[in-house]
């Protein structure tokens, strides 16, 4: 079975790379871009009939720093 769990930084939290993506973005002609949060997806392959709960012990252990990131699992 495969999931994907995509990561993002909280509201409110600040994303350095996010805003050099949109002034990069600026730069290049691409006007009335006003945000960018920039996040990161991680594909896992897993044995059948893994548990969401496994899944989520995996995010709140090493794939995510909920203290700043948020994150979703979509499995695939």
């Amino acid at each position: 079975m495969k999931v994907r769990v995509h990561v993002m930084l909280k509201t409110g939290v600040l994303d350095p790379q996010g805003e050099a993506v949109r002034h990069a973005l600026g730069a290049l002609g691409f006007e009335g871009v006003s945000s960018v949060r920039q996040g990161k997806v991680i594909e896992l392959e897993l044995a059948e009939g893994t548990l969401d709960e496994t899944i989520r012990e995996m995010c709140e252990k090493l794939l995510a720093n909920t203290v700043i990131e948020s994150y979703r699992i979509e499995h695939i």
